[in-house]
């Protein structure tokens, strides 16, 4: 095998695979990157027997050939080598070792045979469709901050997808709850996307998804089946196996009869939630929120450094309320809230709030409320 091609297709590329790479591998075939050249191109392949990636780079192929070769240390020489240099990938005559050429710069590295490069068999898949880069970007983006870290809940340890029908027609909607909070969003349903089974994403794929996503405009290829989901950009494929569970029935965490409003500037509120949480204590991290008379008057108690309150002008004219939320909660939602306004739908001290933006409605929260 010998190719040539621009050092800088080449990290772009590889900066993409090696990440489905685990640093630990007890399978070493496992923490190579496959590289097979042919037709102008150089495919660049790694998997975790779970998730596979495949990329492709224009290149000058003088020998068509396949080989594979640490991923990290070659991502790592790649990354060091000068900038606008031409990299040229050669195997030795022994076929034992890859050699890597960029101006004076020269390295080899140890190869093993492509032959036992594991292939994740993507089958056939029921559904296709297409959906922009920014609604995947969306749906990704908000509801990512709530898919759940417990292993043992691991059903909840991803993004559940699916349609749904609803008043302005039918809906492609991303769900993610770590049974604190939950976070909805939902774009218009593609065509092809009717009457697709409901899938859970695991929270890796998820992440090397939204990297991949880097030109909002462009067109995105989604394949799907019970089992597996398969991404498609310009020069990207990716294929992932799905998270085998049932997600749980997240339509009855909704809140449907919360009657309190109150809306409060978001940007006012988010700056306030941060200052008093400074006092707050790793563990607990609670605040609390007293409602009354137009005003919301946040408060931190930490009785081994000391106490924080904060008064801000609110649209609220209930009953006074006070209820109490994890602060680092309330940041993450705040955070990915698009107008002005924050619009809190709450019920009593006890009772999940939800929490949307004033004007648009194609996303949703709810947070469980905390004892303070």
């Amino acid at each position: 095998m010998k190719a040539t091609l621009e050092r800088t297709d080449l990290l772009k590329s590889l900066t993409h695979v090696h990440r489905v790479v685990e640093r630990r591998n007890t399978i070493p075939i496992l923490s190579n990157v496959l590289l097979r050249a042919d037709g102008g191109a150089l495919n660049l392949k790694a998997t975790d027997l779970d998730l596979e990636i495949v990329e492709t780079v224009p290149a000058m192929i003088e020998m068509p050939g396949a080989t594979t070769v640490p991923a990290h240390m070659f991502y790592d020489i790649v990354r060091k080598l000068p900038e606008g240099s031409q990299v040229v990938l050669e195997t030795t005559g022994d076929d034992t070792t890859l050699e890597i050429r960029a101006g004076r710069s020269k390295f080899t590295l140890q190869m093993l045979p492509e032959t036992d490069f594991p292939d994740l068999t993507a089958g056939d898949f029921s559904h296709g469709f297409t959906l922009s880069a920014s609604d995947i970007r969306k749906l990704i983006d908000t509801t990512q901050f709530a898919i759940s870290t417990e292993e043992t809940r691991y059903y909840l340890n991803g993004i559940y997808l699916h349609t749904v029908d609803a008043a302005n027609g039918q809906q492609f909607r991303a769900v993610a709850t770590d049974g604190h909070r939950l976070a909805q969003a939902e774009v218009a349903a593609p065509s092809g996307s009717s009457g697709m089974p409901g899938i859970i994403v695991p929270r890796k794929t998820v992440g090397e998804i939204q990297k991949l996503l880097e030109h909002p405009e462009a067109d995105v290829q989604i394949e799907l089946s019970d089992t597996k989901i398969r991404i498609t950009t310009d020069t990207v494929v990716l294929t992932s196996k799905l998270i085998d569970g049932t997600f749980p029935d997240y339509g009855r965490v909704i809140p449907q009869g919360n009657d309190k409003e109150m809306r409060v500037d978001r940007d006012e509120f988010k700056e306030a939630v941060d200052r008093v949480s400074t006092i707050s204590s790793e563990r607990g991290r609670a605040v609390k929120l007293a409602l009354g008379d137009g005003r919301m008057v946040l408060t931190v108690n930490n009785p081994d450094s000391g106490s924080a309150t904060e008064e801000l002008a609110v649209e609220y004219d209930s009953d006074p309320l006070e209820i109490g939320f994890n602060s680092r909660y309330l940041l993450d939602i705040a955070n990915q809230l698009s107008s002005d306004t924050a619009l809190f739908r709450l019920a009593d001290s006890g009772s999940p709030t939800l929490i949307q933006d004033n004007t648009v409605d194609d996303c949703l929260f709810v947070l469980m409320p905390m004892r303070v």
